[in-house]
């Protein structure tokens, strides 16, 4: 890690977030925990009355063989956090059901700040770590660190709604910035910025890009490190703040290979060595931004959602000191610290498994998503004829009717019905509807129709949920520009997004075979090769 230290970003700051002052309480634990102190101050209840004794968890193993494929039993161990407090015991329910710092668990956070300093690798020496409630409060509290009602935001072309509904009550409007299977594309970052004063006269440029790098919700494009570097300089150059929220950051794959040219899904976890595990992992993983950011700009959203549960309402920012005193600030008169249970069940089981077994675990994620996202690929190419796409096609494939793809003419691009690429991370396939070929698009645009692409998407997602499939429709990730504006939409396609996290096998097939009927008679396939 460098030497350097972050720099002075203060003028990025928010209103709202300047203004925010200590709790005066905060001095007043200060001195409570001072030794010899008796403290007839704080309005705490005495642990005595928390109905909670003791709490007893059997949890897997770091080596547990999670593999949808495995037939082996997981391994598991037992982990306990108690009541009574000790030395040798600072977690401990009576702490952690208490009323305390905004900061949470400093023994957690300790934990946590080894583990970015090892694994994220921040490019400046004083990085901070802060507890938070998961990244959609994390967001929310970056939001309020930084935009003023009105600004603009720099987000990707097709983002997560959620993250949009925070702010667009606060008049904020979304700049969408143009993407392709490997995420935003640095040239079209940099236009919006050169460009903005010829674009937008007399608006305050955008200072906060908000970016999802790795397998992308909902398009599963992961940022190649090259790329990520050209993004870093730009917002250098134009000064701006980025948002890396990264929950599917260890659900990184390797390279979808189709089945006929695949050996089998063999354990690729080592089973002794935790040295080769620990660089097995890190070597296939994607730098993340904050190794790049050598100013204090990066300011990283990390959540243990997508590796021990979303119920644990938990997670960390990675941030320079100023952004992470701020952030207490915010959270002192708001969430305070993260749910107690929470802390402590997380902090007694990474205890449990130290840094070595996390590694571990986290290397067996890997393998788990990447059979499952082989397995959604795997039924699409039995479903469909999946070609290689032609130049032009923003995808690795193109997918047509099953049976067609040999008889079709030798350049099959404008009656291909989707296209595709594997995901190299997350949770996701997007695929891109080739609405030129459907029978019904000519005379839904030719009707006056606003959003036609939208209108035919919708129809098909009708007659996918009558067929007893969901899928979630492309049109619900579209950028807010303002107030009853979005964004135009690409004419002539239409997306919907796959999720291969949570069905089973025969489901996920059942699911395909299931949408393979629907574009059959959605798109009418046999007149396609008249």
């Amino acid at each position: 890690m460098s030497s350097n230290k972050s720099i002075d970003l203060s003028h990025h700051l928010n209103t709202l977030s300047r203004s925010r002052v200590p709790s005066p309480l905060k001095y007043v634990v200060d001195y409570m925990n001072q030794p010899g102190m008796i403290s007839l101050a704080g309005g705490l209840p005495h642990p005595s009355a928390f109905p909670y004794n003791t709490v007893n968890l059997e949890v897997y193993s770091p080596d547990a063989d999670i593999a949808p494929t495995s037939t082996k039993a997981k391994t598991t161990m037992d982990i306990s956090v108690a009541k009574d407090i000790s030395p040798d015991r600072p977690n401990n329910l009576s702490v952690a059901l208490q009323y305390g710092a905004s900061t949470g668990s400093k023994s957690l956070s300790l934990f946590l700040h080894d583990f970015a300093k090892r694994v994220f690798r921040p490019a400046y020496s004083d990085f901070q770590v802060l507890l938070h409630f998961g990244n959609t409060d994390g967001w929310n509290k970056v939001v309020n660190l930084f935009c003023e009602p009105g600004d603009y935001i720099l987000i990707e072309e097709h983002t997560y709604p959620s993250s949009q509904a925070l702010w667009a009550p606060m008049g904020c409007r979304g700049v969408p910035v143009s993407m392709d299977k490997d995420g935003i594309i640095p040239d079209a970052l940099e236009c919006v910025l050169q460009e903005w004063e010829d674009s937008h006269p007399g608006t305050k440029r955008p200072h906060l890009l908000y970016i999802v790098p790795t397998g992308q919700n909902p398009t599963g494009s992961t940022i190649p490190v090259e790329r990520k570097k050209l993004i870093y300089d730009i917002c250098v150059k134009y000064d701006v703040i980025i948002c890396e929220d990264d929950p599917y950051y260890f659900l990184q794959m390797p390279n979808y290979t189709p089945v006929s040219d695949r050996c089998t899904h063999e354990s690729v976890l080592p089973v002794h060595d935790e040295s080769v595990i620990d660089g097995a992992l890190l070597d296939a993983l994607v730098p993340t931004f904050v190794s790049l950011d050598y100013q204090g700009r990066v300011i990283r959203l990390e959540t243990f959602s997508k590796t021990m549960g979303p119920g644990n309402r938990l997670g960390y920012f990675v941030c320079n000191p100023l952004f992470s005193e701020r952030l207490v600030r915010a959270s002192e008169v708001t969430t305070q610290a993260p749910a107690g249970w929470s802390q402590a069940i997380v902090e007694e089981h990474l205890k449990a498994w130290k840094y070595e077994g996390y590694i571990r675990w986290l290397f067996g994620l890997r393998q788990l998503y990447t059979i499952r996202r082989d397995w959604l690929c795997d039924l699409i190419f039995s479903e469909f004829d999946v070609l290689p796409s032609p130049d032009g096609i923003p995808h690795d494939y193109i997918a047509l009717p099953k049976g067609h793809g040999k008889r079709m003419d030798a350049n099959p691009k404008s009656k291909y019905i989707f296209s595709f690429s594997a995901p190299k991370g997350g949770m996701f396939v997007w695929v891109q509807l080739n609405l030129n070929n459907h029978p019904k698009f000519e005379g839904i645009r030719a009707s006056g129709e606003e959003y036609p692409e939208e209108k035919l998407e919708t129809q098909i997602w009708m007659e996918l949920i009558r067929e007893k499939l969901l899928l979630t429709p492309g049109s619900f990730y579209s950028p807010v520009l303002g107030p009853n504006q979005r964004m135009k939409r690409e004419k002539g396609v239409a997306f919907f997004r796959l999720a291969f996290s949570f069905e089973t096998r025969e489901d996920m097939e059942k699911g395909v075979k299931r949408m393979a009927r629907v574009f059959e008679r959605s798109w009418g396939f046999a007149e396609l090769l008249n």
